[in-house]
């Protein structure tokens, strides 16, 4: 299984967001520290919005901010929210594939069953568990102290 270009950034538009803290962050900064398009972004954004995983506010000193703390956010509530759909085979898209076993098949259960089991092991981690390097995560991801202060 791979996860999305979408998912991906997800995960790290809210990491970014979890070290900027209390401040706003901004796209451009985002997209500049990520090497990712300002385009991408702002497609996602609405997901993240609408799923109250951040804020956005307008205006020169708006930006981007947890709508909630990173503990309340688990790695799995981030990927099924950002994921368009986990169709592992074929026959898990109704009516578009057809399979003479289809009706009695025990792969499609099987395939069912480890999706459940990776989305119960991502609920095990949250976006606090993913920053938890705070100091080191600001650094790499050239979040001054100053503007912090």
């Amino acid at each position: 299984m791979r996860l999305t270009q979408q998912a991906n950034y997800s995960v790290r538009i809210l990491m970014y967001c979890a070290a900027k803290k209390d401040e706003f962050a901004k796209v451009s900064e985002i997209a500049q520290v990520y090497a990712i398009s300002e385009y991408h972004l702002f497609k996602i954004l609405p997901i993240l919005v609408s799923n109250g995983f951040i804020t956005t506010h307008r205006g020169r000193n708006g930006g981007l901010k947890l709508a909630m703390e990173p503990s309340e956010i688990t790695l799995g509530q981030i990927i099924r929210a950002a994921e368009e759909n986990f169709h592992l085979a074929d026959c898990f898209d109704e009516g578009s594939y057809d399979c003479p076993l289809l009706s009695m098949c025990d792969f499609n259960q099987a395939l069912n069953d480890a999706l459940e089991s990776f989305l119960k092991a991502l609920d095990k981690y949250t976006l606090a568990d993913l920053t938890a390097r705070e100091g080191d995560m600001r650094n790499l991801l050239n979040i001054s102290e100053a503007a912090s202060a």
